[in-house]
């Protein structure tokens, strides 16, 4: 079966009201990241990837950091407390723990006895294997701009925050599917992981082709100076509600510019901080947002507006079990469940990616 998930068309056409933001439309392509089990040949978020058994499974030597928040398990042990608390959460009367759950229950207890016996936390286990987070086929999403023959990009991260940022380190890779003969099944994984919100839930995709506006911090002073004019609005006959008369930017932003969620290409996500233009280390290029990480796909105020079709009734449902929100599918978490962006160089793809925290 198809997974398939649809925007809804914006409230206004944002074109009308201001036709010059016409030439600053892009394309972007929402990925909807789903629960599943993708196998190698599929596109997804967390899934496996079809990685050369011949070629050594990448990990990250750099040092990490420690969150104060304590937490330190095993990715298998955050997928498998995942499940323990959606089987829960579906069947409140079932056993506490199943035997598999009661295992790992005592594994955890045996570490934890060993980590207070060591005394305060050390470095990480050195170099880390690092986790998969995206892996996105050409076929899937024609935006992508592969070098060369390439037609499959993957994306991994270390499951620890690194200096001075505080974010997981990430390494983008560019292949052809065609060229991996010998699968690699079982890839290492991190004894550890240092915060749940980065070990990704196993997610198929449903690809959906959008168009993009930036967002006002975006904008050149005119032009954000005329979106935040409520009398344009008004004299376009703009269907907007007046409590924005004050602030039609808001507006603007949270249901015209940018989609959230997961994402390739489009405009970036502003908010946190201003517009902080990346430059290719090599050719000094401007460089172009390639993949967006999202904590949430829409949220609980004006951008759940952007819930598919499909999703709304589940959307605007209350009380959803922590970890079975569906605006949260994947179970990341970057930053103060903000969004981790991934730029690349224009000129070449092959270039070393930057990456930024929103």
């Amino acid at each position: 079966m198809v997974l398939v998930r649809t925007t809804p068309p914006r409230p206004v056409e944002v074109t009308t009201v201001f036709p010059e933001l016409a030439p600053l439309a892009r394309p972007a392509v929402r990925l909807h990241p789903r629960p599943g089990a993708p196998s190698t040949g599929d596109s997804s978020v967390g899934g496996p990837l079809l990685w050369p058994a011949e070629e050594p499974w990448p990990h990250c030597g750099d040092a990490h950091l420690h969150r104060d928040s304590g937490f330190r398990e095993s990715p298998a042990e955050v997928r498998l407390q995942r499940r323990r608390r959606a089987r829960l959460h579906g069947d409140p009367h079932g056993p506490e723990f199943t035997p598999e759950e009661e295992a790992v229950k005592e594994q955890n207890a045996a570490r934890l006895a060993e980590r207070l016996a060591a005394g305060p936390p050390g470095p990480a286990e050195c170099p880390v294997p690092m986790l998969p987070v995206a892996q996105l086929y050409l076929r899937d999403i024609p935006l992508l701009r592969p070098p060369g023959q390439a037609d499959l990009l993957q994306v991994l991260w270390c499951p620890y925050d690194h200096a001075p940022d505080y974010k997981p380190a990430t390494a983008l890779f560019w292949r052809s599917a065609a060229a991996v003969l010998d699968v690699l099944t079982t890839p290492p994984e991190p004894q550890e992981a240092d915060w749940p919100g980065y070990v990704p839930e196993p997610c198929l995709l449903a690809p959906e082709a959008i168009t993009e506006y930036p967002n006002s911090l975006d904008l050149d002073p005119e032009t954000r100076q005329a979106v935040g004019d409520w009398s344009r609005w008004q004299a376009a006959g703009a269907d907007v509600d007046s409590s924005y008369a004050d602030c039609p930017e808001e507006f603007y932003d949270g249901h015209l510019a940018d989609a959230p969620g997961w994402k390739v290409g489009g405009w970036p996500p502003w908010g946190r901080t201003d517009p902080y233009r990346r430059y290719c280390a090599v050719c000094d290029a401007q460089m172009v947002p390639l993949l967006t990480i999202a904590s949430f796909e829409w949220d609980g105020g004006s951008r759940r507006g952007w819930a598919p079709y499909e999703d709304q009734a589940a959307a605007y449902a209350a009380g959803h079990h922590a970890g079975q929100r569906p605006a949260q599918p994947t179970a990341v978490e970057v930053g103060s469940t903000d969004n981790m962006q991934l730029y690349v160089c224009p000129t070449s793809p092959e270039h070393p990616h930057t990456d930024l925290i929103q």
